[in-house]
């Protein structure tokens, strides 16, 4: 269903919930002021940046989007992509990888591809959310410590490099208001939840260093004065070149933005007993990160945190979520010219704090001890989005479960006779039983062989394998599929080569209890025309009937000949 909730819920607003969604929206806009603004800076935009994302893209995923209490912005899992395309491909390039990345979660959620996004393993995205805290993390040393760097370079190593040559540069009045401010925001929520600790570190970082005159970095001296004006449209030169070029840094965007924002709207839905709708909160973000690209703005999707506060404030409707938006307009309009006070480590002190709640270390502690395919799934991805590129990370990890999936649907899958001339295999009591209840002794040279699984391609040569292990198979072979839930194009070609080898040497072929995707496959393909209708059976008994019928026909024909 592609209804936005804001519509749905329209007959049962209340003037009660109304006032609580406006004032849990207000709190939520204290809580997105500064988050926004350093994400944007660490993402390598400017300060403004964040805030018309927050508020471009955050009203409109509230307004169109498929939860009650979604709250959408710029996250942290954007900051690293984000800024390897703006260094790559400048601020033009990202901002049409924004747009392209839009269209692609529109087109996913009119696929109805919601259901199948939130799927994707858990070692995958807590390996590679777990790497981009860790990278966040190291892009925030230099500002944390005060660091004497003019640019940092991109690539893990190279910034740890660069950190230890100019060890000796560290500002300790920076470091000291980082850890300050640090601790503010760590202890701050002991005091009171009501005013944000990160806001709090902010404002008495920015005072100290403007009253006392504190020699470090702000972000008027970095970025020079900050424009409070509203965003204006803009859209970038566009070329086939470009868009060949940024397609995968698109797709992973669209693919983040997927992830993050359903992923919170599940967490959402658990704390309001509530449900959304993926399909049509994929369109939103898609329609949000469209707008945001459009107006200059950041990628956007939906905030576990801010969604959880919003929650935690009485938010119940997406009313809070577009007030959010509303009161970040006017925070812009109003206080952006007093951004420039503050504190560069002020910033890097709220992005430390946000790596640390997006390193999920024990869910990455927890996963240490799982198996050691989903184990190697989620080192393999962690280490590539640390070492290498988030995108490659995220390909080769999806690739490495895939085949580990693979692997475990082969390794679950299994086939074996059960039932050969007069032999009943000694594991299979349900046989034995069967035939003795229905008192049926099966003619000589009818072999029963028995498929347990998905019939995939990972299982397909294993099959033609065992089922041929015979030099000549028996008169008639009964093939029970009633554990077989489903079939691809590579099982269906692997029966089909044992029913043309069957033909070969004179063997018909009866298939018992054939489920209703694999009959779907059989049928559409012409398999069911080519073994004959008649030859596949709905159950067992039918089977065994009709598999005594050919025996009987060649007993007959045996005598005649005689």
């Amino acid at each position: 269903m592609f209804k936005p909730k804001f519509f749905s819920l329209y007959s049962t607003y209340t003037r009660e919930q109304v006032t609580r969604d406006i004032i849990s929206g207000i709190v939520v806009a204290i809580i997105a002021l500064p988050l926004s603004i350093a994400l944007a800076i660490a993402s390598g935009a400017t300060p403004e940046k964040g805030l018309h994302t927050a508020i471009i893209a955050g009203f409109l995923i509230s307004f169109l989007g498929g939860s009650r209490v979604q709250i959408g912005g710029p996250t942290g899992a954007f900051v690293i992509i984000v800024f390897n395309i703006i260094l790559k491909h400048g601020y033009d390039g990202m901002l049409i990888a924004t747009i392209m990345a839009g269209f692609f979660l529109i087109i996913f959620g009119l696929l109805r591809f919601g259901t199948f996004i939130r799927l994707i393993p858990y070692p995958i995205t807590t390996g590679f959310t777990s790497g981009i805290a860790v990278v966040i993390f190291t892009t925030q040393v230099k500002d944390f410590l005060g660091l004497n760097i003019d640019k940092l370079p991109a690539g893990f190593y190279s910034m740890w490099k660069i950190f230890i040559t100019n060890i000796n540069s560290i500002n300790p009045w920076a470091t000291g208001i980082a850890a300050i401010s640090l601790l503010i925001i760590l202890f701050w929520p002991r005091i009171t939840t009501k005013l944000p600790g990160s806001l709090v570190a902010i404002i008495a970082a920015s005072l100290a260093v403007y009253f006392f005159q504190i020699p470090v970095e702000t972000i008027g001296i970095k970025f020079g004065s900050i424009s409070s004006s509203l965003p204006v449209p803009s859209l970038p030169v566009i070329s086939l070149e470009k868009i060949e070029h940024l397609i995968t840094p698109a797709l992973t965007i669209a693919l983040l933005a997927g992830i993050e924002s359903l992923l919170s709207a599940v967490v959402a839905d658990g704390m309001i007993s509530g449900s959304h709708r993926p399909n049509a909160e994929l369109i939103a973000q898609g329609f949000a990160n469209i707008a945001s690209g459009y107006f200059g703005g950041l990628p956007a999707t939906g905030a576990i945190a801010r969604t959880a506060a919003n929650v935690n404030n009485g938010g119940r409707t997406p009313i809070a979520g577009m007030t959010h938006a509303i009161v970040l307009l006017v925070m812009l309009v109003a206080l952006m010219p007093l951004a420039k006070f503050i504190p560069m480590c002020a910033l890097a002190a709220v992005l430390v704090f946000v790596a640390y709640n997006m390193s999920e270390w024990h869910s990455f502690k927890a996963l240490l001890k799982a198996p050691k395919s989903d184990m190697t799934v989620l080192l393999v991805t962690f280490f590539l989005t640390v070492f290498i590129d988030l995108v490659i990370a995220i390909e080769i990890g999806m690739v490495f479960a895939a085949l580990l999936f693979m692997k475990r649907m082969a390794d679950v899958t299994s086939g074996a006779f059960k039932f050969t001339h007069d032999r009943i295999a000694d594991d299979d009591t349900e046989l034995r039983y069967y035939l003795e209840r229905e008192q049926t002794n099966l003619p000589k040279g009818i072999g029963i062989y028995e498929i347990n699984g998905p019939f995939f391609f990972g299982i397909a040569d294993r099959f033609l394998e065992n089922a041929l292990q015979y030099r000549r198979l028996v008169p008639v072979l009964i093939i029970r599929m009633r554990n077989v839930p489903a079939m691809d194009a590579t099982g269906l070609h692997a029966l089909t080569r044992l029913f043309n080898k069957c033909v070969e040497v004179g063997t018909r072929m009866v298939l018992s209890g054939v489920n209703e995707q694999p009959r779907k496959v059989m049928t559409k393909s012409g398999f069911v025309d080519l073994i004959g209708a008649e030859n596949v059976c709905p159950h067992f008994d039918l089977a065994v009937k009709r598999a005594t019928e050919i025996r009987m026909k060649d007993f007959e024909l045996e005598a005649l000949k005689a």
